[in-house]
């Protein structure tokens, strides 16, 4: 590691230099990837030119040829007229085929120049991908900034040597941060069709003296037998928080008709409340529905019931033994 430029808590700009590693680990390679490309680019050439001068040579020993098979026909002639010796048209011959051979060879060569130019420009494909991969690298040796955000942490000191994959800082959008919470199983379908109908779900939680406001984005994709994921979009807040934060949030769930805030003292076994009718104990099954902060910020229960009318007075007093048609009486 050449240099380290950031600092971990350090809020950063698109494209700020934050670590260098040193370009004399990357330059050599890019040398010689910059010479193959080069050298073959060179043989490409080469090629090109060389066929040029083979389909002229081509044309210049047919000719040859021509003239030799003449030759052979001339002594062929004189022989038959026994004007010509044997050993002159067995030279002629010899000339003849000679030159066959070589035009043949010329032939080869021109036929195959498109195969060898084929050979060329794959090698040359396969060293500019070298190339561009070096030049990348040595890109990457110059670590920026790929948007604004917060370095989280910072794993790497000048002079420290690092590996392919190893982590050298972590860096997120602080504007991208959402908080994941658990949402119990019996409220999802709740929540889901709020969502569905693009209904508003509300939440918040304290951070210190601060308050932060946040509102349901979406349910996350997996779910368990306990419930599933609720991706909070922070609207109010956001930079007092940091990543990994843990806040104790509340969630301001869909209006409920027929509800009502109780103290915790008036439930009895988790679904039964008391009202007090003719001086009488009446026992009223409820259903839970969470809890919510009255304005002195005290805790109270919500439940809902169908038996539960205006003007009904609940005993909020826990009793022992409390049973329907038990004897009670209000008192200021």
């Amino acid at each position: 590691m050449l240099r380290v430029l950031a600092r971990e808590g350090e809020a950063v700009e698109p494209g700020q230099l934050l670590l260098e590693l040193d370009p004399r680990d990357f330059q050599p390679r890019l040398d010689q990837a910059l010479a193959d490309v080069a050298e073959l680019e060179a043989e490409l050439s080469s090629e090109r030119q060389r066929h040029e001068s083979d389909r002229k040579a081509l044309q210049r020993e047919r000719e040859i040829l021509a003239l030799a098979r003449a030759e052979v026909g001339r002594a062929e002639r004189l022989q038959e007229k026994n004007l010509g010796s044997d050993s002159a048209l067995d030279l002629a011959r010899q000339e003849a085929a000679r030159q066959a051979l070589v035009v043949i060879s010329r032939e080869f060569s021109v036929d195959d120049h498109e195969s060898r130019v084929g050979q060329l420009e794959a090698r040359l494909l396969r060293a500019r991908a070298e190339l561009e991969q070096r030049q990348l690298e040595l890109e990457r040796s110059r670590l920026e900034a790929p948007f604004a955000g917060l370095i989280s942490r910072l794993a790497v000191a000048p002079g420290d040597r690092v590996r392919k994959a190893d982590v050298m800082l972590e860096l997120y959008d602080p504007q991208a941060l959402e908080l994941r919470a658990r949402i119990p199983a019996p409220y999802r379908d709740e929540l889901h069709q709020s969502l569905s109908q693009g209904q508003p779900v509300l939440g918040h939680a304290r951070f210190g003296g601060s308050r932060i406001e946040l509102s349901l984005e979406r349910l996350s994709g997996a779910a368990d037998p306990r419930g599933i994921d609720g991706l909070f979009r922070i609207q109010k807040g956001l930079r007092w928080l940091r990543l990994g934060e843990m806040l104790e949030f509340q969630l301001q769930r869909p209006p409920r008709e027929r509800a009502l805030a109780l103290p915790y003292q008036a439930l009895y076994g988790g679904n039964r409340i008391y009202l007090l009718e003719d001086g009488r104990m009446r026992g009223v099954q409820i259903e839970p529905l969470g809890s919510l902060l009255d304005e002195n910020g005290d805790e109270r229960l919500l439940v809902a019931s169908g038996e539960i009318q205006a003007g009904d007075r609940v005993i909020t007093t826990h009793l022992p033994n409390a049973v329907t048609g038990l004897r009670a009486e209000a008192v200021d």
